[in-house]
């Protein structure tokens, strides 16, 4: 079994990434009410901006009611509507429906995708996810990290990653173990190459990143894969109640991902797919700019 390469951020300086990458890069941010975290996030993507490391930083905002877009904006960062991109697929359904609706306004041909709501980004998270790509062979970057969990006053360690814990990695266990060499496979933290994305279907909802991963899994393998230490990700965790409409998701999207591309080496999930909450998935986005 081929393993999957493994990098720590500390691997790749920004210098040495520009001197090797030959695309530019596009870095996305779905946002939906972070304007307490979006403005550091945007200052640090600056400063590798200047280095000419990052040549766009696009918000995609869900008409934020607290203002994302504005202070995103204010921070410099190109500031859109998920609702304005895309025609003929009706409102946004979700977070990876604004993520796939992302790459009608991207400009590089490397792509990646991060959280809004992080309370400790760095520019690390860029070089270590782009990092790896300065391989041709090289197709896909997952970020892994800890994920301390604050209760009140207080922070754990570890504890936060609920979901991930207690539904994708199980799942994957049984259904596709080669997967599980990924420690964060919902992990919002992604670095790709555009082409690559525009030939996969995209989950609307919080399905997205584990159908992305097998979808990417499908077309390039496990080699033309990576993961990288990113160090912490603190953000805000999520009630019980809202944990469980989570995870519903997740599998349902893992069930009918795994059912699409059929491969003899995975296993299936039949009596889930189709009978758990409604996943919408949007074409892949090469047939749509083709029709356009």
């Amino acid at each position: 079994m081929t393993m999957l390469d493994t990098f720590n951020h500390g691997d790749f300086a920004a210098a040495e990434i520009s001197r090797k990458l030959r695309e530019t890069v596009s870095v996305v941010i779905p946002t939906r009410d972070t304007a307490g975290t979006i403005a550091a996030t945007v200052a640090e993507l600056q400063v590798l901006a200047k280095d000419g490391l990052v040549a766009q930083i696009l918000v995609v905002d869900a008409d934020s009611a607290d203002g994302t877009a504005a202070v995103a904006r204010e921070a410099g960062a190109e500031v859109v509507s998920e609702n304005e991109l895309v025609d003929g697929f009706g409102p946004c359904r979700g977070k990876g429906d604004a993520m796939w609706r992302a790459l009608a306004a991207v400009t590089g041909e490397i792509v990646i995708y991060i959280d809004g709501d992080i309370a400790d980004f760095g520019r690390h998270y860029i070089t270590g996810l782009v990092g790896p790509l300065t391989d041709p062979g090289k197709h896909f970057v997952k970020g892994r990290y800890q994920r301390p969990f604050r209760y009140g006053e207080s922070e754990e360690p570890a504890g936060g990653g609920r979901v991930t814990e207690l539904a994708a990695r199980p799942l994957l266990a049984r259904l596709a173990p080669e997967l599980l060499a990924f420690d964060q496979p919902l992990a919002g933290e992604v670095a790709a190459r555009r082409e690559l994305l525009e030939q996969v279907p995209f989950a609307c909802g919080y399905g997205v990143e584990i159908a992305m991963l097998i979808e990417v899994w499908d077309r390039v393998g496990i080699e033309g894969m990576a993961q990288v230490e990113l160090g912490t990700k603190r953000n805000a965790h999520q009630s019980l109640a809202a944990l469980a409409g989570m995870s519903s998701e997740v599998i349902a999207a893992l069930a009918e991902t795994l059912d699409r591309i059929g491969r003899e080496d995975t296993g299936r999930l039949e009596a889930v797919a189709g009978t758990g909450p409604e996943v919408t998935f949007r074409p892949a986005f090469a047939t749509v700019r083709a029709g356009a």
